[in-house]
């Protein structure tokens, strides 16, 4: 029986408290995919050489970035079905949190802010004449892309989706932290697609060895990438942990 006075209003009852696990892992979802929708890779190059360079080259380069614009458009599909998943049903459960750890993880190492380890690539860049130009890096960075390559560091400077690549030949820089030759890239993905990849007619080892450098492969079956990029911290949104 009710002990409250006549014409007093009922009690309400206490708002259930949602575990601020399940929706911070929503919020970081939300927010590594927000930065998936701006996937590019930079480049400034003060002598303009692409516009000098072959028609063959700008082919591949332009083929070898359509097709990873084509699997990040596909990952962004997959992301956001997953998102979808977690925030219309209840991600209280232990599938949904499992789910969204592994989705969060996928994207940190995508994104850059999580080490990464597992079969690839050690590269040994050099540049003895210091001739190699920001369009010679990125073409670096296209050729193992193209290859299936998941993550990878350049100089102790982790590569994002966001990564820009500037400066001059002998004194490139990689979003903004100068590199020196030889540069070591550690590059995670199928080795033996990657080594395929750099050893084609036209492709980075041939291009830099017409540059007077030289490019050292070692295929290596357990490797870190353990340079990270900090993540960003979001201004205005935050995970809502309350029903």
């Amino acid at each position: 029986m009710s002990t409250s006075p006549p014409g007093a209003d009922p009690p309400v009852a206490p708002r259930r408290r949602r575990d601020p696990l399940p929706a911070t892992l929503i919020g970081l979802l939300t927010l590594l995919l927000g930065f998936a929708f701006t996937v590019q890779v930079r480049t400034v190059d003060d002598d303009q050489v692409l516009a000098g360079a072959r028609e063959e080259d700008l082919v591949r380069i332009l083929d070898e970035i359509g097709a990873q614009n084509t699997r990040l458009r596909e990952q962004i599909a997959d992301e956001r079905a997953a998102l979808r998943q977690l925030t219309s049903s209840d991600s209280q459960s232990a599938e949904a949190l499992e789910e969204a750890r592994s989705r969060a993880t996928s994207l940190a190492i995508l994104n850059g802010t999580a080490a990464a380890q597992g079969p690839g690539l050690r590269m040994v860049i050099r540049d003895p004449g210091d001739q190699l130009r920001v369009s010679d890096l990125l073409d670096v960075i296209q050729e193992l892309r193209g290859a299936g390559a998941e993550t990878m560091q350049i100089d102790g400077v982790r590569v994002g989706l966001t990564t820009a690549v500037t400066g001059t030949p002998g004194a490139l820089l990689v979003d903004g932290r100068p590199i020196t030759a030889p540069y070591e890239v550690l590059v995670l993905g199928s080795p033996q697609n990657m080594e395929t990849a750099l050893n084609i007619p036209g492709g980075v080892v041939q291009h830099v060895g017409g540059r007077g450098g030289s490019v050292e492969v070692e295929q290596v079956p357990d490797l870190l990438v353990d340079a990270l990029r900090p993540l960003p911290e979001a201004q205005y949104a935050a995970p809502d942990t309350d029903d």
